[in-house]
């Protein structure tokens, strides 16, 4: 396994200085944000794809560092029910293929999108519960007349261009939130679809990491090293579903963390023993979301927590196999 970083959070540095940042705190591969809610600020798909010497000064500059690319990561909407806002992430999408395709690279990450109600919507509509019924009529139309067609044409666009593995994050407020839900989009729309597996969305939901990750096995593209905390006090009294603001951690009933900071040594040790059970032995790649401490801070400590859990080398044939 090879720590990574999704290198969004060092949007303030040059791509060459975070490169350099993140190479000399012992770095193996970045993940880099090409458009959507990540924002482009080191990777321009537009500017590299209109001139290929652009393309091949990112790929210089990658091995000057000695690191590799994991996934190009254009989070975002785009079955949003504003067109303008679905065409943008759209187009975000397809830029990032194209780009993949011409640095070789096979997987992206994003969002599965949610849909609003019915034609017309203005805002995403994300169901939690089957009754009154007309929650199961909105599904029905989500997935049915909006979601999987346009991710059956979208992973055939990424096919044609050589991107095999798109994978989603499963992440509450849009239609692949869990491992069922992103299940029932790969067997709609074929193995091209797969997860970008975030533990600190599933903690949150209840979901126990390990169970999901047997369950989802080769369906595992991508993993985000990110954590949650769930306070006991606050999730006691409110429960798990919480819409104040990120920055209000103390009256929150969870918040995102530095891996370690929400669950000890152990349970991350077990995460990435099923990894490997399952057939995933690739890219950790941490993503920085904690507001309880700086940029430098949290990710500093998190590459020193993952060095002691992850198993780098590959696995030895036992005397008795």
């Amino acid at each position: 396994m090879k720590i990574g970083v999704f290198a969004v959070l060092l949007g303030n540095k040059s791509l060459e200085d975070a490169l350099k940042y993140l190479s000399e705190a012992g770095v193996q591969a970045v993940e880099l944000g090409t458009g959507g809610y990540p924002g482009d600020a080191h990777v321009k798909p537009e500017k590299l794809l209109a001139d290929k010497k652009e393309v091949a000064n990112l790929k210089e500059l990658v091995k000057k560092y000695n690191v590799e690319i994991s996934a190009l990561s254009c989070h975002g909407n785009p079955v949003h029910p504003q067109k303008e806002l679905a065409d943008g992430f759209n187009k975000a999408f397809e830029n990032t293929v194209l780009l993949a395709e011409q640095l070789g690279i096979s997987r992206i990450v994003t969002f599965s999108g949610c849909p609003g109600d019915a034609p017309g919507a203005k805002y995403p509509n994300w169901v939690t519960c089957p009754w009154p019924d007309d929650f199961t009529k909105i599904l029905d139309y989500q997935w049915n007349d909006v979601l999987i067609p346009y991710w059956i044409k979208a992973a055939a666009f990424a096919k044609s261009h050589g991107v095999d593995k798109i994978c989603l994050e499963m992440h509450p407020g849009f239609c692949v939130y869990n491992t069922e839900t992103l299940l029932k989009l790969r067997a709609a729309v074929g193995d091209a679809i797969g997860a970008n597996f975030d533990p600190s969305h599933l903690f949150w939901q209840g979901i126990d990491p390990v169970a999901s990750i047997r369950k989802l096995g080769p369906a595992i593209y991508h993993f985000h090293a990110k954590d949650t905390k769930i306070d006991p006090i606050n999730s006691a009294v409110n429960g798990v579903l919480d819409t104040k603001h990120y920055g209000d951690e103390i009256n929150r009933s969870w918040i995102f963390r530095s891996v370690g900071y929400g669950h000890d040594a152990q349970v991350w040790k077990d995460i990435i023993s099923n990894l490997r059970m399952v057939g995933y032995d690739d890219v950790i790649s941490i993503e920085h979301e904690d507001s309880l401490m700086s940029v430098n801070e949290g990710l500093m400590k998190a590459i020193v927590f993952l060095k002691d859990v992850l198993a780098f080398e590959s696995k030895g044939a036992m005397w008795w196999a």
